[in-house]
């Protein structure tokens, strides 16, 4: 029986860890300087917790702005709960880390990039939506986070 190293799900692992260090970092200390995070993360994830209407809304993915206004960050081992607030409604969201496709800091130009299992056709036609979570009363759709930003992409790791 011949075994090999999963070099691209030790480095998932890792990756998420990562994550979830800076944000018990974040809800322990507060978000630092001009430091904010897009998260965008797969809606229809068994564990993914979220009102109806933003499931409706997006039902693939979902990317929300963790910046101005947040509240009642929860940091657990399996994911984290926040409430942001959606057009001037706080709605609680609980986002498993293996359901976040990306994480991008672009104050910092930092990116991390989940490869998706699912075939490459069906990654051309998901839609990205994005919402974006602002101290103001209103419902807004986030600019594209820096191109420049490094992402880590782990196909070289893959059979």
């Amino acid at each position: 029986m011949s075994r090999s190293i999963d070099y691209g799900n030790l480095m998932h692992e890792a990756m998420r860890g990562l994550i979830r260090k800076v944000l018990q970092d974040i809800s322990d200390n507060g978000l630092p300087g001009n430091h904010h995070f897009f998260i965008t993360f797969d809606t229809s994830h068994p564990d993914a917790e979220l009102a109806d209407w933003l499931s409706d809304r997006y039902p693939g993915e979902m990317t929300v702005v963790m910046q101005h206004w947040y509240d009642g960050l929860d940091v657990t081992p399996d994911g984290f709960a926040i409430t942001l607030n959606f057009g001037d409604a706080p709605e609680p969201l609980y986002i498993p880390y293996d359901a976040i496709r990306t994480f991008v800091d672009p104050s910092v130009e930092f990116g991390l990039r989940f490869e998706q299992q699912e075939s490459e056709e069906e990654d051309d036609d998901s839609e990205e939506n994005t919402l974006d979570q602002t101290d103001e009363d209103e419902l807004e759709v986030a600019e594209e986070p820096s191109k420049d930003a490094e992402i880590v992409s782990l196909d070289s790791f893959r059979k």
